[in-house]
């Protein structure tokens, strides 16, 4: 017995040891990502390095003692502070967030990967008409989900795409008349995005859709962002809404980039969206744990609530925007 708890205790305090290393290991790189968009792109699996830093701590306070458990809950402790360093602001900002009451008028928005490989579209088109938003933006409408977004076409008098009038990806729908709009791709912009101009008593805004590549390998993310400010720089930023799957979280340095750069205001603060469902050929995702689908809105709008939708068949949770212009 006294062997068993020996070795018992050597697993727990080399788990503790391993988790400390790691842990604190990549949270320390993603630091860099200040000068370097390789190491940036570790910084969207914080939640990861912090879930191991404190794993390291708790498991070293527990199972090791003197010099080792100082030296352990030390690692740790270190790891918990560069995460804190990446996460902290924007974790801050989602507990001051305050939801506002509804009002009629309010406009509504959803922004929604629907998935290509959605695995119940009958589901999401039922969800998505029983909203009855005023805007909605889809991502990933083809494949299987083409259902969705020819649904959403019947149901809402206008609506754009990425490519124009032409089939493309990423939609914008909308029940307000469109007295503008077209594709990034049309206008030489090379993004998966789409704008459009739409009638408001209040005065016409700007509702601007993009889908953005993966983080990694670095660069074409990064790339992506700068042809974005290129395009959105026409737009009257006051009154302008830009949504998402920007495929980045907030506590990475590129879209802390983004956010400066864009004159508008995050609305979506450490809402995880993504995985949902099963989001590969072999697991399922028991809960989103990353934020990459963001709303952003111009300071003309003040933030009346944001949500987040239910599983429908997509890798991709929903995103349900309320916002208010007065």
């Amino acid at each position: 017995m006294d062997l068993l708890l020996r070795l018992l205790s050597l697993f727990f305090r080399g788990t503790a040891l391993m988790l400390g290393v790691v842990g604190t290991g990549f949270a320390l790189v993603c630091l860099g990502g200040v000068f370097s968009d390789r190491l940036d792109a570790f910084s969207h699996l914080s939640p990861l390095w912090l879930a191991m830093a404190t794993g390291a701590v708790v498991t070293g306070w527990i199972f090791a003692r003197g010099d080792e458990r100082k030296a352990i809950v030390g690692l740790g402790s270190l790891g918990l502070l560069a995460c804190a360093i990446l996460m902290g602001p924007e974790l801050m900002a989602a507990a001051g967030s305050k939801r506002l009451a509804a009002r009629p008028g309010d406009l509504k928005i959803i922004q929604f990967n629907v998935w290509h490989e959605n695995e119940t579209p009958e589901l999401a088109l039922r969800w998505l008409l029983d909203q009855d938003a005023d805007v909605v933006v889809i991502v990933e409408g083809g494949g299987m989900a083409a259902s969705v977004t020819q649904g959403l076409k019947a149901y809402y008098p206008f609506h754009v795409t990425c490519d124009g009038k032409r089939y493309c990806g990423t939609m914008i729908f909308s029940r307000k008349r469109m007295l503008a709009r077209n594709g990034f791709y049309p206008e030489g912009h090379e993004l998966a995005g789409a704008w459009a101009t739409l009638a408001d008593p209040k005065g016409a805004f700007t509702v601007a859709g993009i889908h953005y590549v993966w983080p990694i390998p670095a660069g074409p993310q990064q790339q992506q962002g700068k042809r974005l400010l290129a395009a959105m720089d026409r737009f009257d930023r006051s009154t302008t809404i830009l949504t998402g799957d920007f495929n980045s979280t907030p506590w990475s340095f590129t879209l802390k980039r983004q956010d400066k750069a864009l004159g508008l205001e995050r609305r979506t603060r450490a809402l995880p969206s993504w995985p949902s469902g099963r989001f590969s050929r072999l697991a399922n995702a028991p809960a989103p744990f990353l934020p990459i689908d963001h709303v952003y809105a111009g300071k003309a709008w003040k933030t009346v609530s944001v949500t987040r939708g239910p599983a429908l068949g997509s890798d991709h949770r929903p995103i349900v925007v309320h916002l208010r212009r007065d």
